[in-house]
């Protein structure tokens, strides 16, 4: 991993946790992934106009990867509902770096040296055990622990399926605007058919905060794919996931979430991980 990839990376993990924090912020989930959604399907839109078409290989693994991301919006917004955003969303990123891991050893043939595991799993302990620590006890975090494992899930399924068809489409850029233009409709069609005529009211006063949500998406997804094509997923997606810090971060100061011993020394945990997957 060269020093830009890194750099892109830890840029998209600070964009990531921005726009996850905006769509925490706007009480109705549903009306916040609609913009979200419609942002990104803008932006693609606005890139297919002049980005080269995937390739033919690619399309299978773009139109599986749409599926997967609906269902992870709808489990991201099942945990955004139901627990904090400090607590949720490291645990829904925590588990991503391990599954994709594996998934990528057995089918994309990227088996990692015994630094790059060593790293990915100590990035991956430091970024789930505190936000796990924080609920001892508390038996009304299941279902939120619940949901953010699903999504945490289906992450690692499509940054294995994404970074093998980003691969294959031979234009980034083409793959990226495709999956969100089309992600984007159907997840806008899926709102208009639940709440019908009255969507567009309870989208008028929060549509800034959501479109720019969905501008951010976009910046920190295309990052992603964009360094896929230039280095392991592993590594990458393990790195992404430090994303956890700056929610942590988010979380205290904008939402007045308890920041918490524990969390501070995840974030040493993880930036030790980050060192071996580095220097591997």
């Amino acid at each position: 991993m060269t020093p830009l990839i890194a750099a892109a990376v830890l840029f998209a993990a600070v964009t990531h946790a921005a726009w996850n924090a905006i769509a925490h912020g706007i009480k109705d989930q549903l009306v916040a992934f609609t913009l979200v959604g419609g942002g990104g399907a803008i932006c693609g839109a606005a890139i297919a106009g002049f980005a080269p078409l995937p390739a033919a290989d690619a399309w299978p693994y773009l139109i599986a990867s749409v599926g997967v991301h609906m269902a992870y919006m709808y489990l991201l917004m099942k945990s955004f509902t139901l627990g904090d955003f400090g607590q949720v969303y490291p645990i829904a990123r925590g588990v991503a770096p391990m599954v994709v891991t594996l998934l990528a050893a057995v089918f994309v043939g990227e088996v990692p040296d015994a630094l790059q595991t060593a790293g990915v799993l100590l990035a991956s302990a430091g970024l789930g055990g505190a936000a796990l620590w924080g609920m001892r006890g508390r038996r009304r975090d299941w279902p939120a622990v619940g949901a953010a494992v699903g999504t945490g899930l289906t992450i690692a399924v499509y940054t294995v399926v994404d970074g093998v068809g980003v691969r294959a489409s031979g234009t980034a850029l083409g793959y990226v605007a495709w999956l969100l233009l089309v992600q984007g409709v159907l997840l806008v069609s899926c709102a208009l058919a639940a709440r019908r005529a009255a969507l567009l009211g309870q989208l008028r006063p929060v549509a800034g905060r959501g479109l720019l949500g969905g501008a951010l998406s976009v910046s920190a997804y295309g990052l992603v794919l964009w360094a896929q094509t230039r280095g392991d997923l592993a590594p990458i997606a393990a790195l992404r996931e430090t994303s956890i810090i700056a929610g942590a971060v988010i979380g205290a100061v904008f939402f007045k979430e308890r920041l918490g011993r524990a969390r501070v020394v995840a974030a040493l945990v993880v930036v030790a991980g980050i060192g071996l997957m580095l220097h591997a």
